[in-house]
C-alpha cells in the first residue's frame, strides 16, 4: 500500500467503477499483475494510482491504493500487487483472485508522481522492490511513445527471483540504447551475477547518475527507507531538490 497525501477535493469528485479482471502474470514467487478491463476508464499519466475495494459476502470492505503499472496507451489497466503476508487485500489479489472476477476500482488519483514525454528528460529513475510499479509505467509510456528521452532505471530487489518485470526491462534496454537499466541484489546473487550486491548508497548513486546528462527529472520509489536515504544521497551529490520526486511505502495492512 502506498503512502500518499491525496487532493480530497479532487478525491470525492471520483467514482467507483467495476473492474474485471482478464488475465493474471506471474511476476515472480510473491507479485502478481492483473490485467483489467474497466468500463468507462478515463485513462491516466504514468506514476497515478488507484484505490482498490473489496466486497465481502456479509458487506465488510477493505480499501488498498495501488500503483498503475500499464502505459496510458493500453487499453487495458494493469496492476502489480504484492502479497503482504496477513494483509486483508493483497492475499486474495494474488492467491485467490480468477479471470472474471471483478472488483471495485477508483481512479486515477494523484499529480505530483507523474511523468509524460511531454514533460521531458532526461531520466533518473531508483525503484526498490515493488516500487517499480509506477516506474514502470513510465518507462512503458516512453516506449510507446518511441521517445528518445535518456532514461537509467537503478532497480534493487533482495534476490534475482524477486526482480519484478525482470524479462521486460531486460527486452526493453536490448532494444534502446537510450535507456539503461541496473540491478543490485540485497540478499542473494546468482552464480556470476555482474550486478549490484548491496543497498542502493551514495556511492551507486553517484556511480550510476554519471551516465545521465545534467539536470535529470528523478523519480524514487519503493520502502521507506530506501526512498529517505536516495533521496538525501542524491541533494548531497548536487542533483536540485525541485527535481527529485519521491513516493514510498508505509507500513500496511494490505
Amino acid at each position: 500500500m502506498l503512502e500518499i497525501e491525496i487532493d480530497t477535493s479532487t478525491h470525492k469528485r471520483l467514482i467507483w467503477r467495476v473492474a474485471e479482471v482478464a488475465k493474471i502474470i506471474d511476476e515472480t514467487p510473491t507479485v502478481k499483475s492483473l490485467v483489467l478491463g474497466v468500463p468507462g476508464w478515463p485513462g491516466h499519466r504514468p506514476g497515478q494510482h488507484v484505490d482498490v475495494r473489496l466486497t465481502a459476502e456479509d458487506g465488510y470492505q477493505a480499501q488498498r491504493s495501488y500503483s498503475v503499472a500499464s502505459e496510458p496507451e493500453t487499453a487495458r489497466l494493469m496492476l502489480t500487487v504484492e502479497l503482504i503476508e496477513g494483509g486483508e487485500v493483497s492475499p486474495y489479489l494474488t492467491s485467490d483472485i480468477r479471470s472474471g472476477d471483478k472488483f471495485g476500482l477508483r481512479g486515477p488519483i494523484g499529480g505530483y508522481f507523474v511523468w509524460t514525454v511531454a514533460i521531458g528528460g532526461p531520466l533518473f529513475l531508483v525503484a526498490g522492490g515493488s516500487g517499480i510499479v509506477p516506474l514502470m509505467s513510465m518507462l512503458r509510456h516512453r516506449e510507446a511513445a518511441k521517445s528518445t528521452t535518456p532514461a537509467v532505471l537503478l532497480y534493487s530487489s533482495r534476490t534475482f527471483e524477486d526482480i519484478i518485470y525482470r524479462e521486460e526491462l531486460d527486452q526493453m534496454a536490448a532494444r534502446d540504447e537510450g535507456l539503461r537499466v541496473v540491478y543490485t541484489l540485497t540478499r542473494r546473487q546468482p552464480s556470476g551475477w555482474t550486478g549490484g550486491a548491496r543497498r542502493i548508497d551514495r556511492s551507486m548513486l553517484a556511480s550510476v547518475g554519471a551516465s545521465v546528462t545534467a539536470r535529470p527529472k528523478i523519480f524514487i520509489c519503493g520502502p521507506t527507507m530506501l526512498v529517505e536515504s536516495a533521496a538525501q544521497s542524491l541533494l548531497e551529490l548536487g542533483y536540485e531538490r525541485n527535481l527529485i520526486k519521491t513516493e514510498r511505502f508505509g507500513p500496511t495492512g494490505a
